[in-house]
């Protein structure tokens, strides 16, 4: 039997590598950047078009390359950053494996003009799949400037897997936020397909931050600093009141590197155990400086996983620093007197002849030990005063309960009981409680409804209804409003454009990162309602209900929509209304649960009432 192993060509190995190192678009994108960083650029400009898949371009004005490096630069593991194995244990550089640049160019085509600054004349390199096609001399600034053409074009299994542009546009965005964010003091721009998306100054962390995410983002950071044997902390976290219900904003530097570790993020969190709801997460952007002996960060190629050889300790460091920095800038309540209304300033004040003492009226014959069985029937509430008097014998009449017959009607069946009848009232006589439930009198016993999950179960049908059929009614405001979002939220935003139409929103497109409501869902009704908070709530939630129940694009948009506009628990009902809710409840096809599962309707029996009075 002849031997069967054989060492594969290099196009198949370099195809078989960026399998690991280039999953998507965004994946080249990261490489390009730290590759620029690398060079000691100050000023790096990055080019997309058709979300990466028709090109990625990344220009910088970094050191450049020699004629030789820039060919050698696209051989597997040829690298300027190693030399030695102990290398590893003192790596400072954001790459240092030397498999990026040939695992791009064995999927896709690839333009490099690069130039050094002490160099006249620059080189041009043309790779496609792994084939140099072109080297020669070329005039360019100096620097580097790397186009990706066609990613995938020769893996076209890889290529079907991608997602729509502004799902992979997304990802992009969120490389080039992570790379900023380590690199303050260099200047970024990201244009798409012609449109500028960002343009960041050198500037310090908190600048950048802000420039990223927004200018309200400016009032919402508490700075962090902590600096230890062990390692040095510093950065920015978010005030509670601002956490947000969908991850994305929590960010792990570590020498500069982006991160992804559960055991540190736990850490933070818990110190904001007792300030947030748990499906809460808050904003945090910390670095930690650490030696890198103490660390490994060649555990997989994309460079986000690191090893530690003291976890423990580093743990309760940023546990602490992030607690203390909670109770000393945000949590303890003050009282500027220099910059607040003086309790003085809010008192009127009168001359001493125009204060009148308070007068009390009381009944002098009240007799608290006199039997109520007395002949005064009347008790007045006071001499002096306006209510009616009450009569003593008629108190019980408060409490009767008068019994209507009504006709009979259908049973409505919830889809758990048999019982006929089961919750049809007595009387269409409803009473809330603590604004929060509507109870009801049935034959059995009582019928509890939790109003806010009712109405989040009726508007969930109606608006899943709208994105079936299209035909989601709009009530046009009199005043449009514009809502700007983060670039990432906003290539979401267009991706559900035509959801967000049939849902009942008036909307379109006003630009950069802006969008104009003109109008909202019929279905909201005539509440006084703010367009651009309902839609920033309904992004959102949108990106919660995907990252943590994997729904369908369609009915996370409705599970979304339903939960904030639906009356909250504390909306005051009248009769009417507690009547149009209940009626449209039992219309809907699963009445008895909310949309998150719990149960909405609670039943208790004249036994289970009988039981608790007896002894």
């Amino acid at each position: 039997m002849s031997d069967i192993i054989q060492l594969l060509p290099d196009s198949v190995a370099n195809q078989i590598a960026a399998g690991e190192v280039v999953q998507r678009p965004a994946s080249a994108v990261k490489e390009l950047l730290e590759n620029a960083i690398d060079a000691g650029a100050d000023k790096i400009q990055l080019i997309i078009k058709d979300a990466g898949k028709a090109l990625i371009q990344v220009i910088d004005n970094g050191c450049g390359m020699s004629i030789t490096d820039a060919r050698m630069c696209f051989e597997r593991h040829a690298t300027s950053k190693v030399r030695k194995a102990e290398d590893l244990f003192s790596i400072r550089t954001m790459g240092f494996r030397g498999e990026a640049m040939a695992s791009i160019a064995a999927i896709s085509q690839v333009e490099m003009k690069t130039k050094r600054h002490e160099d006249e004349i620059g080189t041009l390199i043309e790779i496609e799949g792994a084939t140099f096609i072109k080297q020669e001399p070329i005039g360019t600034p100096n620097g580097t400037s790397i186009c990706i053409k066609n990613l995938f074009y020769n893996t076209p299994a890889r290529r079907n897997f991608l997602k729509s542009n502004p799902a992979e546009m997304r990802h992009i965005i969120d490389e080039f936020q992570r790379v900023a964010l380590a690199k303050p003091q260099i200047a970024f721009s990201l244009h798409h397909d012609g449109l500028e998306i960002y343009r960041l100054p050198a500037a310090q962390m908190k600048q950048r931050i802000v420039h990223l995410f927004g200018n309200n983002y400016n009032e919402r950071l508490i700075p962090v600093e902590e600096e230890t044997t062990i390692i040095n902390l510093k950065g920015f976290i978010g005030k509670p009141e601002f956490a947000k219900k969908t991850r994305g904003e929590q960010f792990f530097f570590v020498n500069d590197r982006f991160i992804k570790d559960a055991y540190l993020n736990h850490a933070v969190n818990k110190a904001y155990q007792d300030l947030l709801p748990d499906d809460n997460f808050p904003l945090y952007v910390l670095f930690i400086d650490i030696d890198p002996a103490k660390i490994d960060v060649n555990v997989h190629p994309t460079k986000t996983e690191i090893k530690y050889l003291d976890e423990r300790s580093i743990y309760a460091i940023i546990h602490s620093a992030v607690k203390r920095s909670l109770g000393r800038f945000n949590i303890s309540p003050t009282l500027d007197f220099d910059q607040e209304t003086a309790f003085s300033q809010m008192i009127t004040a009168k001359p001493h002849g125009e204060i009148v003492p308070p007068s009390i009226s009381f009944n002098p014959d009240f007799n608290p030990f006199v039997p109520a069985s007395t002949p005064k029937e009347t008790t007045n509430y006071s001499r002096n005063s306006s209510y009616p008097s009450v009569s003593n014998k008629n108190w019980g009449s408060l409490y009767e309960v008068t019994q209507q017959q009504v006709p009979e009607q259908s049973a409505m069946d919830l889809g758990h009981t048999t019982q006929e009848e089961q919750f049809e009232p007595l009387q269409k006589q409803f009473m809330q409680i603590h604004s929060r439930y509507i109870v009801s009198q049935i034959k059995s016993g009582v019928m509890i409804i939790d109003q806010q999950a009712a109405h989040e179960r009726i508007l969930y049908e109606r608006f899943l209804l709208h994105l079936e059929d299209r035909k989601g009614a709009s009530q046009q405001s009199l005043f449009p409003q514009t809502v700007t979002l983060s670039p990432n939220d906003y290539e979401l935003a267009k991706s559900l454009l035509d959801d967000i139409k049939s849902l009942g929103f008036d909307v379109r497109e006003f630009g950069k990162n802006t969008l104009v409501i003109e109008g909202i869902p019929v279905d909201l009704g005539s509440t006084n309602i703010n367009e651009t908070q309902l839609f920033e709530h309904l992004i959102e939630g949108f990106k919660n209900s995907q990252q943590e129940l994997k729904l369908d694009r369609r009915d996370a948009l409705a599970r979304s929509m339903a939960r904030n506009s639906a009356i909250k628990g504390g909306t005051a009902l009248g009769q009417q209304e507690m009547n149009t809710l209940i009626e449209e409840l039992f219309a809907c096809k699963t009445p008895n649960f909310s949309i998150g599962g719990r149960p909405v309707i609670q039943t208790i029996t004249l036994g289970e009432i009988a039981q608790r009075f007896e002894r």
